[in-house]
């Protein structure tokens, strides 16, 4: 074969694979969970599907924001993780839309209860404990007690020690902001958040930034998804992990489909995909310990057991509300964000 022969050759099977993987399309992901397993989800989809995905990652309340100030011009198509109250506020909104997958069959009643809240405009893809985590070795130097309770945070002892993230930009901070509420009501959780400021040394954007400055000693405590806390000490890092004494939240991390979706069928497929055994099972190879909500998917031995943790009947219909969610933000925009750091 003569070489002009040969190169052409090369030139046209080049073409046709381009010409295959384009037609494959591609899918604008935007992601809140953790960076990891985002960049997990976008390679093992592209493996399994050929399509193309252009992934952001955010935290939940920044993707919300992002999400609401492009409805009129939708550039994502699949939101994918994060804290599912935001996730409810932006099927409220009609931010998303309906879409129910036949991979449902196999999927957790919390999951379901998730997609019954948004008439089938979000769905449960996990679910994770609140907490914190400490470091141990920092606490034993400071010869401090170690914080088991909610009421042990807000002493003096534990003062400039503590990170949580900030509300509005994060869905971890959020989930605690409505969890305080429902467990001690709403006049004493207000009151209990001013006394925690005091103790408070950085309000994160992102919900698992202050459990990873604890990891690298840069905080003592850092109040997030217990999860989190497990997958920073799994790491190698000094960091304990606490299910708080008197009860706590949880969430039901989420996953929707933006409405306007300009690769919708992608995106269906992206959907379903997420809902399989197979691809919540490998959450647990990139550290991440939530537990799965596809019934039949492998979890981690490091996977915190909702079983053995205190849980309050979380309400997420209401706290996920867009008015509901609004008014608690702008209250503590006012009474907690607004004070003097310390």
């Amino acid at each position: 074969m003569s070489p002009l022969r040969r190169l052409s050759l090369l030139v046209a099977l080049t073409l046709a694979t381009a010409g295959a993987a384009q037609a494959q399309g591609r899918l604008t992901l935007y992601c809140s969970s953790d960076e990891a397993w985002c960049q997990q989800a976008k390679t093992e989809f592209e493996k399994a599907t050929g399509i193309r995905v252009d992934m952001t990652r955010k935290s939940s309340g920044e993707t919300y924001a992002q999400i609401k100030a492009e409805g009129s011009n939708p550039r994502g198509d699949v939101w994918w993780g994060g804290t599912g109250d935001p996730h409810l506020q932006a099927a409220e909104e009609n931010l998303t839309q309906v879409y129910v997958s036949p991979n449902r069959r196999r999927i957790a009643e919390f999951a379901i209860n998730q997609a019954k809240a948004s008439k089938d405009r979000t769905i449960g893809i996990y679910s994770g404990a609140l907490g914190w985590g400490y470091n141990d070795e920092m606490l034993k130097k400071e010869g401090l007690p170690a914080p088991q309770c909610w009421a042990d945070l807000i002493k003096p002892i534990y003062k400039g020690k503590i990170q949580i993230a900030n509300p509005n930009s994060s869905g971890t901070a959020y989930t605690a902001l409505a969890t305080l509420v429902q467990l001690m009501g709403e006049k004493d959780a207000f009151n209990y958040l001013k006394a925690l400021h005091k103790n408070v040394n950085q309000y994160t954007k992102s919900g698992s930034a202050p459990v990873k400055a604890a990891g690298a000693g840069e905080t003592l405590i850092g109040i997030v998804f217990m999860h989190d806390a497990v997958s920073v000490a799994d790491a190698g890092r000094p960091i304990k992990t606490v299910a708080p004494c008197e009860g706590t939240g949880y969430e039901i991390g989420s996953m929707s489909i933006i409405r306007g979706a300009r690769n919708l069928e992608n995106a269906k497929k992206f959907y379903d995909w997420a809902l399989t055994a197979e691809s919540q099972g490998r959450a647990k190879d990139v550290k991440s310990y939530q537990v799965p909500s596809n019934l039949d998917a492998a979890v981690s031995p490091l996977t915190p057991d909702l079983s053995r943790i205190k849980l309050i009947n979380y309400d997420f219909a209401k706290f996920g509300s867009s008015a509901e969610r609004r008014r608690l933000l702008k209250k503590w925009d006012d009474e907690v964000g607004s004070l003097p750091n310390n």
